[in-house]
């Protein structure tokens, strides 16, 4: 006799009440974050597109899943967004439940490359356009150090230094008068070198971009691509490597892990935060298929080179700094 388990019923209200929270958070972050013109009016407008933007990103990632789940027939979610008031850009991202097994590894591609894929289609024309919409002014230039002023290694070293004043009631050195104010520095990509390039033309030196709105929203969709084509376990890129690798990918993303560690020693600590995530949270395991026997596809294999190439694209070692402009 066949057993059959019941699904919750869809709760239709509670990813649009979701999803209308996380436009408020993120239209809310938009000054609290990253600041803007000081015409009230304009400010609206500025907050209005960044926060559409990044959810057009945010939403066409999940939405990316959703679809090709229900192409292979896995039960699955609708996109649940994660609201997050006056903290960063406004939200955690948002997630779908698969609540069945993926059937062979040809699925597991498509649901896990298509999240990332549709999130970069649509995030390079919001960058392209922004950047085309953006300001190139003076600025001047802010030297890269290494270690990195954020990383362990330094905040280690700092640290030390501070216990053994107290150790050794050394006098402390003179603090300096910092008159300056805090700008944010986005890492640089090569999809964002690239783009960049061919809307604005190569920078002389001492020029950066004043990037609009819409540019700081697409930026962040390529943080998130980013962290979710990372090779472990269950996010994306961990489902093309186990689809790739079998089991074996478990090494895959124990090497990722390595990778994040020296980041975060050498980089920045805030890599700290996406180690603890993907070894603790995430892990490095992944559940079998159900046909674990279907030969993955040539084209599958394709989509997942071209995965990687839109990893390597995205990656960048000190994704945010603060410095003093």
């Amino acid at each position: 006799m066949e057993t059959v388990t019941a699904r919750p019923a869809s709760r239709l209200w509670l990813h649009l009440l979701l999803f209308a929270l996380t436009v408020l958070t993120t239209y809310s972050a938009y000054p609290w974050s990253f600041g803007g013109s000081e015409d009230l009016q304009r400010l609206r407008m500025e907050s209005l597109a960044f926060s559409l933007s990044l959810m057009a990103i945010l939403g066409s990632h999940e939405m990316g899943h959703y679809v090709l789940a229900r192409l292979h027939r896995v039960d699955t979610t609708l996109p649940y967004f994660i609201p997050l008031p006056f903290v960063g850009v406004g939200t955690l991202g948002a997630v779908i439940r698969i609540r069945s097994r993926i059937p062979n590894r040809n699925a597991l591609v498509d649901i896990g490359a298509a999240g990332p894929l549709a999130g970069l289609a649509v995030a390079l024309p919001i960058l392209y356009w922004g950047l085309c919409h953006s300001r190139v002014v003076d600025s001047p230039a802010v030297q890269a150090t290494f270690p990195g002023e954020n990383s362990l290694w330094v905040l280690l070293r700092e640290l030390f230094t501070w216990v053994m004043a107290r150790i050794t009631h050394a006098t402390p050195a003179p603090e300096e008068a910092f008159t300056g104010q805090m700008q944010i520095i986005f890492g640089d990509s090569l999809l964002m070198q690239g783009l960049t390039r061919l809307a604005v033309g190569p920078l002389p030196e001492g020029k950066d971009v004043l990037v609009h709105p819409v540019v700081i929203a697409g930026w962040f969709g390529l943080l998130v691509t980013l962290l979710n084509l990372l090779p472990v376990g269950q996010l994306d890129g961990g489902h093309m490597a186990f689809a790739l690798f079998g089991p074996r990918a478990r090494w895959v993303g124990k090497g990722v892990a390595l990778v994040l560690f020296l980041l975060t020693l050498f980089a920045t600590a805030s890599w700290g935060v996406w180690l603890v995530v993907t070894s603790k949270l995430v892990g490095f395991g992944h559940p079998e298929v159900v046909e674990p026997e279907v030969p993955l596809s040539r084209g599958r294999k394709w989509i997942c080179a071209l995965c990687l190439a839109a990893l390597i694209g995205c990656a960048m070692p000190v994704p945010l700094r603060q410095v003093l402009s």
